[in-house]
């Protein structure tokens, strides 16, 4: 089995020892390469690697702001790669695979690979409707899921990559809704609420659910209840607070909370 690797460093020659060095292991598949975090951020959604060789210190979006931003179902495996040995601490509390310390040791990049190679397999042993469970389970925040829950859920809500459209139930109706039309969406208790210039639709999801089914790459979440179309943001204003709110060329302005500031740069 190929594994689908993705390498980020802002250091050109640094990315490309890596590369030269995982080529001799042959299921390793170098799919792509970012030079920053936000580069890599829509690289993880263009190429869904597996395995994700990651920068700690980078200018911008660093490493760990970057596993911050990527929506859970997209999250890569992830070996760190520092120079700086405090960050190793920090890398398993994020739930890396492995960290490796600049200059690389070549046992210690294959004892990495190998790591990864179990780490897959084992995921690939595991019963098929256990792990769908938990993954619908952790995106949706509800981690005692039932698949009776989950194919409901999925009923409920689709988008449809071939049309470019989100489909939403409604009143025994299928409204299909273009992703270019939406707005914003924000959290109303259990429903969520779709805006586009025409209408505001309504459906009950939830706001991981949302974000783990959109594309990153055109929406963004900037709020715990909120989630913005990147294209349709037209200006950026900062607050005294570190705050952000967000104009829209619909001339609705929203906030962009301190918790998620790093989405800031995202949307440069």
């Amino acid at each position: 089995m190929r594994i689908r690797t993705l390498i980020v460093d802002d250091e050109p020659l640094a990315r490309r020892g890596l590369a030269l060095r995982l080529a001799r292991h042959p299921d390793i598949e170098i799919v792509g390469e970012a030079g920053n975090g936000r580069e890599a951020f829509f690289a993880i959604s263009e190429h869904l690697p597996v395995l994700m060789f990651l920068d700690v210190q980078m200018p911008g979006v660093n490493g760990l702001e970057l596993l911050r931003a990527v929506p859970l179902p997209q999250l890569p495996l992830t070996v760190f790669v520092t120079a700086y040995d405090q960050y190793a601490m920090q890398a398993f509390d994020a739930n890396a695979l492995d960290y490796l310390l600049k200059p690389i040791d070549d046992a210690r990049l294959d004892a990495a690979v190998e790591r990864a190679r179990r780490s897959i397999s084992t995921r690939d042993a595991e019963d098929h409707r256990e792990r769908l469970l938990r993954l619908l389970g952790n995106v949706s925040g509800r981690p005692g899921l039932t698949l009776d829950e989950a194919l409901i859920d999925a009923d409920n809500l689709c988008v449809h990559a071939a049309d470019d459209r989100l489909s939403i139930k409604d009143s025994g109706r299928i409204l299909r809704v273009p992703l270019n039309d939406i707005l914003w969406i924000d959290a109303a208790g259990d429903y969520m609420c779709v805006h586009t210039p025409a209408d505001t639709h309504v459906l009950r999801a939830t706001m991981r659910e949302l974000e783990g089914r959109l594309d990153p790459r055109r929406f963004q979440r900037i709020h715990r209840s909120t989630i913005v179309n990147v294209a349709r943001v037209k200006e950026l204003r900062s607050h005294l607070n570190g705050e952000y709110f967000l104009i829209l060329d619909s001339g609705q302005q929203l906030k962009l909370s301190r918790s998620y500031k790093d989405k800031v740069r995202l949307l440069h």
